[in-house]
């Protein structure tokens, strides 16, 4: 079952490596913000893109930065480097707070 969620999201970003992590206690699947942005926007910098839209949606009263969890993550030097992370209920609910035609289809 879980492997099934974790094709279906990344079926949704058309393949893009979008980094994730089970919570074998919440029995759930935690994604990377900024692979999830960088799939969407192909931002040359995703983080810059996220850290922007953060800063947004907290100044728009939007909750979902209060959601956000930071887990370790393989980076891609190798290193084990503290991430945003989201749930699939976030994830989905940032999907909808991105301005992309890739986002569309989720809306």
């Amino acid at each position: 079952m879980e492997s099934q969620k974790l094709e279906t999201i990344t079926k949704l970003f058309e393949g893009s490596e979008i980094r994730s992590i089970w919570d074998s206690e919440k029995e759930e699947y935690y994604f990377s913000v900024v692979d999830v942005i960088g799939a969407l926007t192909n931002a040359n910098i995703p983080r810059n893109y996220w850290s922007d839209l953060k800063r947004k949606l907290k100044e728009e009263g939007s909750q979902l930065h209060e959601n956000i969890v930071q887990l370790k993550m393989r980076a891609q030097d190798g290193k084990l480097r503290e991430t945003d992370t989201l749930d699939t209920k976030g994830i989905l609910r940032l999907i909808e707070s991105v301005p992309s035609p890739k986002a569309e289809p989720f809306k």
